[in-house]
């Protein structure tokens, strides 16, 4: 059977949580100037505009940039830290409720070769795509895509039929959120692959 692409409701749920976990074994797929690079997805976070310190911090500090949250779920949300590193989210639920999921890991499953000349690599290496600022240089996705349907040409996910069970799924703690305080940084909305090798190395 044909893989058939996420429509724009999967993002629209109001459950930002589910979404993430959802996301788990889905494969994204960016298509520029005629290049189409894929992975599937394999760690995942969720931020949430209530009862979530860091995001509030985050609309706060970004208040222009963070306008791209206010959307219909299903739109792209990059921004860079340290100058360097694109943070790929995808806004969730409706333009009254910011909330966002962040694609953490992918592991690799088209155009290789392209990934590796963007990440300026020789040859594939463990976890060359774990981590959220690398996944996005392998697939070429910066902030100037922010904005665009996660549903269109440039940038999709698609259901392989992959069936994720629970006892698959590791649950815990997201990363870097120390700043946000100790309520934030400990909730349990980080969703990983158990056995997958792409995953990022944070713990």
């Amino acid at each position: 059977m044909p893989h058939s692409k996420l429509p724009a409701a999967f993002f629209q749920r109001p459950d930002v949580l589910s979404i993430a976990r959802d996301l788990l074994g889905k494969h994204l797929y960016t298509n520029l100037n005629g290049v189409v690079t894929a992975g599937r997805v394999v760690e995942t976070e969720a931020y949430r505009h209530e009862g979530d310190n860091s995001l509030t911090l985050h609309l706060q500090r970004k208040r222009h940039q963070a306008q791209g949250l206010h959307v219909p779920g299903g739109a792209a949300y990059i921004y860079t830290v340290y100058n360097r590193y694109a943070l790929f989210n995808i806004a969730t639920h409706d333009a009254a409720h910011p909330d966002a999921v962040l694609i953490r890991a992918i592991e690799p499953t088209l155009g290789i070769e392209e990934m590796l000349r963007r990440r300026g690599l020789a040859a594939p290496k463990r976890g060359f795509t774990a981590g959220p600022g690398l996944l996005s240089q392998a697939l070429g996705i910066t902030p100037a895509l922010t904005g665009l349907p996660v549903t269109g040409e440039v940038l999709w996910f698609e259901d392989h039929r992959e069936d994720v069970a629970e006892v698959d799924v590791v649950v815990s703690a997201r990363v870097g959120l120390e700043y946000a305080g100790a309520e934030a940084a400990g909730l349990p909305w980080r969703f990983r692959l158990r056995d997958s090798k792409w995953t990022s190395p944070a713990k």
